[in-house]
């Protein structure tokens, strides 16, 4: 892509600059967009470090679009998030395409549990799915619906509640297609929606999608992204985690009793097949809850690790016994087989019943795997979410698979995030995702914030250990004097619900500021809340650490309670640690400073969001100074004046209210 290109469009004349009200030349913002020009030119991977206001969605579109059309080769955009996704797709992309000569075509993709169903729908005109009132006047409101949407996606139903009971009975979730033998097969919004890709230059994917489609291509399901040249990952710190989950297995209680309700509705018109049906039906609900009962480790939320000794005993003879759990998965795996052997009867002339064959052969095979253990490079662990309970199988590693299977296929796999880096390095992200050093370059686009005139990072002094009983009130104590100097407007970040609820109930008290708590309602209504009530406070967890933007002084201050680090009993992170040491490595600095460096990184990009902005980062955790990797943690931070006296913490607003 030619320099001349890159300024008729960045530059201080250019395309963009005439045509965008809030234009600002951005020299960190030209210099991305042309080292990802040249490694698409070049057929090189490219690692992507752009600070906070670089305006890199406009830095890799611009050059993608070029690489599509010069090259003619299809690019995917996948991003962390739909939010991201529907901001390209709805705001990004319809702008370029308004001011750019040359004309191209986009297209997006998203998981299809997103999309409504027409086979299913109709349906559920005849089945008793719904309870109450309200669900069948959501049910009527998504018929009428129906006839009308191009795209059946579930946001278009913006006036319906988030969380329809019964949407998962009515989209078009894979493992229930019947595909092609389906007699809504050409109006499907999924087909409609893989023909809109087939025919585009450029595809918007999120994360979930592009790892759920690398993971089946090649087997008899064959690929759900069409196919394509280059790949460019937006908030790519967050690739390892769910590459992970889909190149795993799971199986959980909701996917069996669901899988006994699809059975127990086969449109089936003779006596005793259904009475055969309606019975293994039965029978698999009553041994799949005795199943999921039987773990006594799950019975608080959380994730635990599964070790093949709670399904077999290795006796003294050096055979294996079953436990009780062991025996419960023997009769529930039993159940599943006579399940498949009925089915099979049905499947050539009914693909309700081939999909409920496949599905019954898949959950067993995954069952199998998982409570086997055969294979030493997977982490088996359980999970307790809500209502849900789930067994889990992981890759320890994710390196050789996605080297395997992306990095060697594909041409160009750009890799961008506010966060990839730790102390300036990019090893760690290189190494977790197997990238080739000698096949891929990186580049830091700085941002475009003046952190040393906007932000101060506060560090408390005589902080006790994180670990230490005191800490929680010593914690509060300060984040109280820290809101009475910014007059609230702060998120508390904390790195566990524990610590989140602890300190909000230490510190509401105790101030007289709006405070609000994550879980108290969802998270796109806790942020219009904090957004529209004046001096409010925040506490929240992960979730809230990315992809949250609130500019203005409304948000003034950002305080951290400890660094970071993942909990190191998860089961997937202790299998990672384990896998580095018995490699040769260090895994606390190779590993776990890194991750949590990045994790850092995300937290403290919440505050400055505009060269307007001003306001104050507090880390409450003393091993920032006192620790010898706190320098690492230091070093990764944008430049900003370090200070431990709240007159300074006044000064930076003062200065900010003058602005």
């Amino acid at each position: 892509m030619s320099e001349d290109l890159i300024s008729s469009v960045f530059g201080p004349s250019g395309l963009i600059s005439r045509n965008h009200e809030n234009y600002e030349h951005r020299q960190e913002q030209i210099k991305m967009a042309e080292e990802i020009g040249r490694a698409f030119a070049d057929r090189k991977h490219l690692i992507v470090e752009a600070g906070t206001g670089t305006g890199k969605t406009m830095a890799y579109l611009v050059p993608a679009i070029a690489a599509s059309l010069s090259q003619k080769k299809r690019i995917v955009i996948s991003t962390g998030t739909k939010n991201l996704q529907e901001q390209l797709m709805e705001k990004d992309i319809p702008f370029l395409k308004k001011i750019l000569p040359a004309k191209f075509s986009a297209s997006y993709m998203k998981g299809r549990s997103n999309y409504a169903c027409i086979y299913r729908v109709h349906k559920a005109e005849h089945q008793p799915i719904l309870d109450g009132l309200d669900q069948m006047d959501h049910f009527r409101k998504i018929s009428r619906w129906m006839p009308e949407t191009d795209t059946g996606d579930r946001r278009e139903l913006a006036d319906l509640p988030e969380n329809i009971s019964f949407w998962n009975r009515i989209n078009a979730r894979g493992e229930v297609c019947i595909g092609q033998k389906c007699p809504d097969f050409d109006p499907c919004f999924i087909t409609r929606m893989r023909n809109r890709a087939d025919s585009a230059d450029i595809v918007v994917v999120n994360h979930h999608l592009f790892f759920a489609d690398l993971s089946v291509r090649g087997n008899q399901f064959g690929k759900v992204i069409p196919d394509y040249g280059a790949v460019i990952f937006d908030e790519a710190h967050l690739i390892e985690d769910i590459a992970a989950d889909y190149f795993g297995f799971e199986v959980s209680n909701f996917q069996l009793d669901e899988l006994a309700r699809d059975t127990d509705s086969l449109p089936i018109h003779d006596p005793l097949s259904t009475r055969d049906l309606t019975k293994v039906a039965a029978r698999i609900m009553g041994l799949s809850e005795q199943f999921w009962l039987r773990f006594s480790q799950a019975r608080n939320e959380g994730r635990y690790p599964l070790v093949r000794d709670v399904f077999y005993n290795r006796t003294s003879s050096g055979t294996s016994q079953a436990t009780p759990l062991g025996e419960a998965y023997a009769a529930l795996d039993n159940a599943l087989g006579t399940l498949e052997t009925v089915l099979e009867k049905f499947a050539n002339e009914m693909a309700e019943a081939e999909s409920l064959l496949r599905r019954t052969r898949q959950a067993r095979f995954d069952m199998e795997f998982i409570v086997s253990q055969t294979e030493t490079n997977f982490v088996y662990w359980l999970e307790r979410r809500g209502k849900g309970v789930y067994m889990h199988a992981s890759p320890v590693d994710v390196s050789e698979l996605l080297r395997e299977k992306l990095f060697d296929k594909v041409e160009s796999c750009i890799l961008t995030s506010a966060t990839l880096s730790a102390a300036g390095s990019f090893n760690f992200v290189r190494e977790r995702l197997g990238l080739d050093a000698a096949n891929t370059r990186s580049f830091t686009a700085r941002s475009s914030f003046d952190y040393e005139k906007q932000a101060v990072l506060y560090l408390p002094k005589a902080m006790p250990d994180p670990r230490s009983a005191e800490f929680s009130q010593m914690a509060a104590g300060e984040i109280v004097k820290l809101l009475h100097v910014t007059e609230g407007r702060a998120f508390v970040l904390c790195t566990s619900n524990f610590s989140m609820n602890t300190l909000y109930e230490l510190v509401s008290s105790r101030v007289n500021y709006p405070c609000f708590v994550q879980g108290s309602t969802s998270k796109a209504a806790l942020i219009e809340r904090f957004r529209e009530t004046p001096h409010a406070v925040l506490f929240a967890t992960s979730s809230f650490w990315q992809g949250v933007d609130v500019q203005g002084e409304q948000l003034s201050c950002v305080i951290i309670d400890k660094l970071p680090f993942a909990v190191p009993s998860d089961p997937l992170v202790a299998a990672r640690s384990k896998f580095i040491d018995d490699n040769g490595g260090r895994s606390f600095m190779d590993y776990s400073v890194p991750q949590a460096v990045i994790t850092l990184k995300q937290g403290i990009g919440r505050l400055i969001r505009s060269r307007s902005d001003r306001g104050v980062i507090a880390i409450l955790d003393p091993r920032i100074r006192t620790k010898p990797y706190g320098r690492t943690f230091l070093e990764s931070l944008p430049r900003m004046r370090i200070t431990s006296d709240l007159a300074d913490v006044e000064q930076i607003l003062s200065n900010a209210s003058k602005a």
